[in-house]
């Protein structure tokens, strides 16, 4: 990539302050940027590290005015983090594009591959298998019988897509998730063993839904383990079997989510969450890193801890946490001025 700051600006409806001809040749981190690069500040507690980087330019909010000298360029716009987020997005979507079927590689007699399809080499597409534009297939990835794969959806090496399964369109599912393996159910028998319950049901992903790395999502018993649309999936976590997540729900990684558990739309879940089976999450909730959720909670909460409580009262208990020791030798100085100094 080669631009002049000018070029850029132009592109993000940006206001240049500095050196309009100055050239950006790559992108990097505000606190690492080095000459020729264009980095973002959004979060004004990296405010400190626009007076000593050495990158070309920097996109900044329109309302920035800086409180000391800065050498950089300054690129002003509405959201810096979104700006260059859509840049990035750009710089991506000029890579050569992938189509065409590597060999080896199976696809069933079948199926028929549509307009900008990729199949990479050792991927294998089941019998009945319907296929989008532009779906892309890396090596390595298994897609069973009846599988339904929508429009520009990403499969990365690795990714396992069960029998019956549904994708929508634009869809992204990152290297070693698997989608629709067998849900946990087990009948207990009167001898102490198990025996396993079949799991006749499918994963529906919506559209624009991303699922990160070596995450995995069980089939449902009967029906179907619903993803809604916008949801996006961290690495690492564990979907049981007929939960439904709502609407452009987010979720770090390491999430675990007990089966039947209903998750509304919107809500936001740091990383290590455990949410218990058969219960029902609202929508516009913010939910804390490794939270425990025992219970159903409404909408619009922010909770923390475990089992997660109301998180100013999660930050009041802390104080209190800190003070125990100090608590616990006050109260033992009145106990022994209580008992006139003698030991319990």
């Amino acid at each position: 990539m080669e631009i002049t700051v000018e070029q850029l600006a132009a592109i993000v409806k940006g206001t240049v302050e500095g050196d309009a001809k100055a050239v950006i040749t790559n992108y990097a981190k505000i606190e690492e940027a080095k000459k020729g690069s264009i980095t973002f500040l959004a979060n004004p507690k990296y405010t400190h590290y626009i007076y000593s980087t050495e990158a070309t330019a920097v996109l900044v909010r329109n309302d920035f005015e800086p409180e000391h000298p800065v050498t950089a360029t300054l690129i002003k716009v509405a959201d810096p983090y979104t700006t260059i987020a859509d840049l990035l997005n750009f710089v991506n979507s000029q890579r050569p594009e992938k189509v065409g079927v590597e060999q080896p590689s199976y696809v069933s007699e079948d199926v028929t591959l549509p307009e900008g399809a990729y199949v990479g080499a050792f991927a294998y597409i089941g019998k009945n298998v319907k296929l989008g534009k532009n779906v892309k297939i890396y090596p390595q990835v298994y897609v069973g019988d009846e599988v339904e794969i929508g429009d520009d959806v990403t499969l990365y090496p690795g990714v396992k897509v069960y029998h019956g399964c549904r994708i929508g369109n634009r869809c992204i599912v990152q290297g070693g998730a698997t989608i629709g393996g067998d849900g946990f159910g087990f009948a207990p028998k009167a001898d102490g063993t198990y025996e396993k319950i079949s799991q006749v049901g499918i994963v529906i992903l919506e559209d624009d839904v991303e699922i990160g790395a070596n995450t995995t999502i069980d089939r449902a018993t009967m029906g179907a383990t619903v993803i809604h649309k916008g949801v996006k999936l961290d690495n690492l976590i564990q979907v049981a079997h007929n939960v439904e997540i709502g609407e452009n729900t987010v979720m770090a990684a390491q999430v675990g989510i007990a089966g039947s558990t209903k998750i509304g739309k919107h809500n936001m879940v740091g990383g290590q969450v455990g949410f218990a089976g058969h219960i029902t999450v609202g929508d516009y909730n913010g939910i804390g890193a490794q939270s425990g959720i025992p219970n159903s909670i409404g909408d619009k909460k922010r909770v923390l801890g475990s089992p997660a409580i109301n998180a100013l009262e999660f930050a009041r208990q802390n104080v209190y946490l800190k003070r125990l020791g100090e608590m616990y030798s006050d109260i033992s100085a009145l106990k022994k001025l209580v008992n006139g100094g003698k030991k319990d």
